[in-house]
């Protein structure tokens, strides 16, 4: 590949500087056209100025002879049509292993690289399923119950059962909301494990009128019998009637540590929902079913999982 002029000076790539010719994510004939736009992770086109010189080294650093052809890969992950993703090339859009490609030729290796649209990873794992389920009070995070109480697997269709989907993680008998079922070992054990801090948040329903100062104490830290915690975020949305609408933030995942925290500070919780994990969120999808994620949603949470955090935070994986 050459960026050389007729004459030997360099020129830049074309439409590489221009705004960008192809539409927003998630609008008919762009990027993830087919994903809901209130599911969307990124939100705006991120076209970047590159010289030449950064074009073709960025270039030599990911091309692989023996590989696929960039836009091809991006087409066959769900991205948009092979135009559209020619496009995105061109415009300064799309970033494998973190360089920004501009020349729709190059060549890459769909197994050893991570490619990002407009700042979100592009899922390029066809094989596994990742499947939101809205639990219900009074269902058993497991596939089935020896008890005879309702089970995850009563939700699940033949097809389903056959995916042999897993759940990621746990939430206890009471407390409904997001709960992720998959065939991907490898990412449900980062999205579980301490040391990734993944966030969860949760709307919780607690027994009587929470002050500020109370938020600001969970959030600073409190003390339980199996150590300190605090929440990322607590915000109050409202109080009444000797009750308060609390939305908590957390990325542990002790034991019961929301109704716990809650308990600590005099609020034990009457009703307990997760309506959230990252950026994915529940939003009005109805109890008791279950639908696939979308492309981003897929690639925001292994985008969550790719580096570990500093710190570690033991405990099971219960809500």
């Amino acid at each position: 590949m050459s960026f050389q002029g007729k004459r030997g000076t360099r020129k830049p790539a074309p439409r590489a500087n221009r705004a960008p010719r192809t539409p927003k994510p998630g609008t008919p004939g762009g990027p993830f056209a087919a994903e809901k736009p209130e599911r969307l992770i990124a939100a705006q086109p991120k076209p970047v100025k590159i010289r030449a010189d950064e074009a073709e080294a960025n270039f030599r650093a990911v091309h692989t002879d023996s590989g696929t052809r960039l836009q091809k890969v991006l087409a066959s992950a769900g991205v948009a049509s092979r135009r559209v993703c020619e496009d995105l090339i061109a415009e300064g859009r799309v970033a494998v292993d973190g360089r920004v490609v501009i020349e729709p030729g190059v060549r890459v290796d769909p197994q050893a690289v991570t490619i990002h649209v407009d700042g979100v990873l592009v899922n390029l794992d066809v094989e596994h399923r990742y499947v939101m389920f809205n639990k219900p009070a009074k269902v058993m995070s497991t596939m089935r119950d020896p008890e005879g109480r309702r089970s995850i697997e009563d939700f699940l269709d033949e097809e389903q059962r056959r995916a042999r989907l897993f759940h990621v993680g746990r939430l206890d008998y009471e407390t409904e909301g997001l709960l992720l079922l998959t065939n991907d070992g490898e990412l449900a054990n980062r999205l579980t494990h301490p040391s990734y801090e993944v966030p969860k948040t949760y709307l919780v329903e607690a027994a009587g009128e929470m002050t500020k100062k109370t938020a600001k104490s969970l959030e600073s830290g409190i003390e339980l019998d199996d150590g300190p915690i605090a929440a990322d975020r607590c915000w109050i949305m409202g109080t009444i009637g000797g009750r308060s609408m609390v939305e908590v933030t957390l990325h542990s995942g002790r034991n019961r540590i929301v109704r716990r925290m809650f308990e600590a500070v005099g609020h034990p919780v009457r009703r307990l929902v997760r309506t959230g994990i990252g950026n994915i969120v529940i939003g009005d999808q109805p109890q008791g079913t279950l639908r696939e994620l979308g492309a981003q949603e897929i690639g925001h949470l292994k985008d969550l999982t790719r580096t570990p955090a500093a710190s570690d935070d033991g405990g099971s994986r219960r809500g």
